[in-house]
């Protein structure tokens, strides 16, 4: 049965995410943002009102289409009681063995998510990412475009791996990190902050 979709977040990651919605047999009711100048439609979907009215759409479901996790986050808290929409793109791999893709988390286009592995709540794994198996995505966890986790490794809630970056296998990573573009994590991450590098290092 057809869903209908309200998308939080008219912007670049909106658009992806609705394509995802249509390309899922679903359908994109409109947008929620809280930019006043937004007009009344992007991308041929109307404005439906700032996230101040999602009251007004009981039966639809909903999913954040923004990048920043504490963001995301807030949102969550604000929409009390809807129903979340998960976005998983047809071209995404997802094992089908002891794999859990938590609500209103978004897979990509040619992303992979191998067995064993567990993706939190409001997740992002981005077009071509590489989620190995036995991994661990905690909650608001976003991996970037073509980032590559191997086996094993656990990120903590809210951390975000940078485009391109490359986490070895056994590896724990703890909350509220963010990680450069072509990052490469090495060893175990236990303290919160931004790293960037070839091996990483907190800056």
């Amino acid at each position: 049965m057809e869903k209908e979709v309200i998308i939080i977040g008219a912007s670049g990651h909106g658009k992806v995410v609705a394509d995802i919605v249509c390309c899922s047999g679903d359908r994109v009711k409109g947008f929620l943002d809280d930019n006043f100048k937004m007009g009344s439609s992007f991308i041929g979907f109307p404005i439906l009102g700032t996230t101040n009215n999602y009251k007004d759409f009981p039966g639809a479901e909903f999913v954040i289409a923004i990048g920043n996790a504490v963001i995301r986050e807030r949102m969550v808290g604000k929409l009390q009681g809807v129903k979340w929409y998960t976005a998983i793109h047809p071209t995404a791999v997802i094992s089908k063995i002891d794999t859990r893709i938590g609500e209103g988390s978004v897979v990509m286009a040619n992303a992979v998510v191998n067995s064993g592995t567990a993706i939190g709540k409001h997740c992002i794994v981005n077009t071509g990412a590489i989620v190995e198996h036995d991994n661990i995505l905690e909650d608001f966890v976003h991996i970037s475009v073509g980032a590559k986790l191997a086996g094993t490794v656990k990120v903590g809630k809210s951390s975000w791996i940078g485009i391109g970056a490359t986490v070895s296998n056994n590896l724990n990573i703890c909350e509220n990190c963010m990680f450069g573009a072509g990052a490469v994590v090495i060893n175990n991450i236990e303290q919160s902050g931004t790293y960037v590098g070839v091996p990483v290092k907190r800056i």
